[in-house]
C-alpha cells in the first residue's frame, strides 16, 4: 500500500484579498481519504494543489517524493474535476482512446476503465447525450486510465443516484485494496462513513482528521453531520479567542 502518497506543508492559497488555504500541513497515505466540507470551503483549491494546477502563495506540496504537478508524476496522477472532462462530440470510448493515446496506454485500458465506471452498453454513445451522471461516470473513466497510484476526485458522486453512488464508492475501495492512494471529496455528510480516514474542512483549515468512529467519538455525535457542526462551533469558539488575545 502507497505510505505518505501526498506531503502538504505550510500550503497558503490567496484569491484577490480572500486567503482560501491559511498554512495547511497534511499527509495522504494509502487508502480512501475523504475531505469533506461545505462548498468554498476550500476542497476545490486544495485538489488543485496536489496536482500542480493552482497557484500558490507559499509552502510546499510533494506527491511521491517529486514537486506537486512535475513531469515524472503525470503518468501517476488521475484527477477529476467536478465538470466533466470530456469531449462532447465524442463518444465514450473515444474520448478515452484520446487520452489513452496521450498517455501512451493501449485499448485494453480503455476497456478497463470503462467497466470500471460501469458504461460498456453505452461506450459507443455520444457524450453530448447521455445523462449528466453518465457523463460523470465517463469523466471518471479518464482518471482511473493507467489505474493511477494517486486519484484525486473532487466530488465524484455529486448528482449521481444512491445505487451508483454506492457503487462508485466500493469501486474506490478496491481501487486503494489494490495499491492506489484515493483522495476524494464531497459536501455530502452522509459519504463521511464510506471513508477510511476522513478530514472535516471548515473556512480553508482542517478542523478534524481520524477515521468516522473516531470523530464521532471525540465530539459525542450520532453520525457526522452533527461531529462535523460540533466541530464548526468549537472552531468558531477558537478563532474567537484568538482575535480577542490578538486585539489585546
Amino acid at each position: 500500500m502507497t505510505t505518505n502518497a501526498v506531503e502538504v506543508r505550510d500550503l497558503q492559497v490567496t484569491r484577490g484579498d480572500i486567503h482560501v488555504l491559511h498554512g495547511l500541513d497534511l499527509d495522504i497515505d494509502g487508502g480512501v481519504t475523504g475531505l469533506l466540507g461545505p462548498s468554498g470551503c476550500g476542497k476545490t483549491t486544495l485538489m488543485r494543489c496536489l496536482v500542480g494546477v493552482q497557484q500558490v502563495d507559499g509552502g510546499t506540496v510533494t506527491v511521491f517524493g517529486e514537486d506537486a504537478g512535475s513531469v515524472p508524476l503525470r503518468h501517476r496522477i488521475g484527477y477529476h474535476t467536478q465538470a466533466a472532462s470530456v469531449y462532447d462530440d465524442l463518444t465514450v470510448l473515444e474520448n478515452l482512446q484520446f487520452f489513452a493515446r496521450v498517455r501512451g496506454l493501449d485499448d485494453d485500458a480503455c476497456r478497463r476503465a470503462v467497466e470500471a465506471v460501469d458504461l460498456t452498453s453505452h461506450d459507443r454513445h455520444v457524450v453530448g447525450r447521455l445523462s449528466g451522471g453518465q457523463r460523470s461516470r465517463a469523466s471518471l473513466a479518464v482518471a482511473l486510465l493507467g489505474e493511477p497510484d494517486l486519484l484525486v476526485l473532487d466530488e465524484p458522486t455529486v448528482g449521481l443516484d444512491p445505487v451508483l453512488r454506492k457503487e462508485l464508492w466500493e469501486l474506490f475501495h478496491r481501487l486503494a485494496d489494490a495499491g492506489s492512494a484515493v483522495f476524494v471529496s464531497s459536501h455530502v455528510m452522509d459519504e463521511a462513513e464510506r471513508c477510511d480516514r476522513l478530514l472535516l474542512m471548515r473556512e480553508g483549515e482542517i478542523i478534524a482528521d481520524g477515521t468516522p468512529a473516531e470523530i464521532k467519538e471525540r465530539t459525542g455525535a450520532a453520525d457526522a453531520e452533527h461531529a462535523f457542526l460540533t466541530l464548526v462551533t468549537e472552531h468558531a469558539g477558537k478563532h474567537a479567542r484568538r482575535e480577542m488575545e490578538a486585539e489585546r
